[in-house]
């Protein structure tokens, strides 16, 4: 199954005009978090993995944003509206929202922003703000131009962060769909749609990936190892090191990051950032992937989540996620093995 978000004049259904600089009517005290108090708020929680990466990439993305807009490092940025419990639960809700379809690739139309002007804490700035024009860097843009401001920072982020891939609905078989209406009222309707469809499968078998790679010969093994955990934060799908010889015959490593194209910029900064690199280089490929689908196997040792690969109706391979298995291992304290083979004797009854 996959996701198609079609956005109709509007982008998210906030009850807020912005969710970072504007002032505000309300007569509610919002708190302020810095951007590393709620990242790690969300890596210490029990969500599952997935909500867990999609939701750290979002914040990700806003922090990089609203850092660069006001010269400050990311961690330190301070969120007002978007830091307020109520907005960090929105994120977290879209996300959780994501795993509960077990929607794993999403197409977003282009996104409209709106024109005019807004009125915010450092005055008046044109639409769209400057956050929301950093996140939408690289995304297409819908040519709808209603007064206002349809698009924030925090619906940019989430677009930014989830988005696999944007443009029409492409050929499937619907399945559900869903409307939210914005409380906001404007001249149009305010309301964002979600289709739940099943992409025709030809058209499921290969996909576009971005491979980035730079090789280093002077970056620790701790170093490369917080990289290679910084980028799956920001959205990778993979990331690899590999023994290399380079100039003058020095040992290095070439670090190698698979990612969609609209995670591609954030990880390529996080390479520059994180390794001693002087250059990225990038190039597309195409892929095939077996369609994926998670069932829960109920074990003596407590219930395992399970990664099926599919080639249409027909379960090719499936193997136990480690995480779930090692816990029931220390839980109950037995070996890893033992949880594993408990797990395939339940699916193969």
């Amino acid at each position: 199954m996959q996701v198609h978000t079609h956005v109709h004049n509007h982008t998210h259904e906030h009850k807020h005009d912005h969710t970072h600089e504007h002032n505000h009517d309300h007569n509610h005290t919002h708190v302020h978090r810095k951007a590393s108090d709620i990242l790690k708020m969300i890596q210490s929680s029990d969500l599952p993995d997935r909500v867990k990466k999609r939701s750290l990439s979002i914040f990700q993305f806003i922090a990089e944003a609203e850092g660069k807009i006001h010269g400050m490092d990311p961690a330190d940025v301070h969120f007002h509206e978007v830091g307020a419990m109520d907005s960090i639960l929105d994120v977290i809700g879209v996300c959780l929202a994501l795993e509960s379809l077990d929607a794993s690739t999403i197409i977003v139309s282009p996104v409209p922003t709106g024109t005019g002007k807004l009125r915010m804490a450092h005055g008046l700035y044109p639409i769209p703000a400057p956050a929301t024009a950093e996140l939408l860097r690289g995304v297409p843009l819908s040519e709808f131009t209603a007064k206002g401001e349809l698009t924030t920072p925090t619906g940019a982020g989430i677009v930014k962060a989830l988005a696999s891939a944007f443009g029409p609905l492409p050929a499937g078989t619907i399945d559900r769909i869903g409307y939210g209406a914005g409380t906001k009222n404007f001249e149009h309707p305010n309301v964002v749609r979600a289709v739940l469809y099943e992409q025709e499968q030809e058209k499921t078998c290969y996909e576009t990936i971005v491979v980035l790679e730079a090789q280093v010969d002077d970056s620790t093994g701790e170093t490369l190892g917080f990289a290679m955990e910084k980028l799956f934060e920001v959205g990778a799908l993979d990331v690899y090191h590999t023994p290399v010889y380079m100039k003058k015959n020095r040992p290095g490593v070439l670090v190698t990051v698979l990612c969609h194209p609209a995670s591609s910029a954030i990880c390529e900064e996080t390479m520059l950032a994180e390794t001693s690199t002087f250059g990225v280089r990038r190039s597309e490929w195409k892929r095939r992937a077996l369609a994926r689908q998670w069932v829960q196997v109920e074990t003596p040792f407590g219930l395992v989540r399970v990664k099926q690969a599919l080639e249409g109706e027909t379960i090719m391979r499936q193997s136990p996620e480690y995480e779930d298995a090692a816990q029931a291992a220390r839980s109950f304290g037995v070996p890893l093995e033992t949880v594993y083979r408990e797990v395939y004797k339940q699916l193969n009854d």
